[in-house]
């Protein structure tokens, strides 16, 4: 049975999201790219961008059989080679 993991990608820094280089937004593309993926497959509740007044980051819901299947999932997406990422596991997803 799959559990959910709560996902934090906290950028390489706090005004990332407004002054990408155009390299960096290539990484992005392609991470989008690669959770809509997931998300196809219904592995991925939900993700976005958290418009948090400290400076955006970004979010999912990943439903995975361990947490060493969201380590795997976090090193195979592209944003983590100029980000980084906190995940916890969660106790419930409602209504699931």
């Amino acid at each position: 049975m799959k559990s959910h993991f709560f996902l934090k990608l906290v950028p390489c820094r706090p005004t990332f999201a407004f002054d990408m280089t155009d390299d960096e937004r290539a990484i992005m593309g392609q991470h989008l790219a690669y959770w809509t993926t997931f998300m196809d497959r219904g592995d991925v509740v939900v993700f976005g961008p958290v418009m948090d007044p400290a400076g955006p980051w970004g979010m999912g819901v990943v439903a995975a059989e361990s947490e060493d299947a969201i380590r795997t999932f976090i090193a195979n997406d592209p944003a983590s080679q100029i980000n980084h990422y906190e995940f916890h596991p969660m106790r419930a997803v409602l209504p699931g």
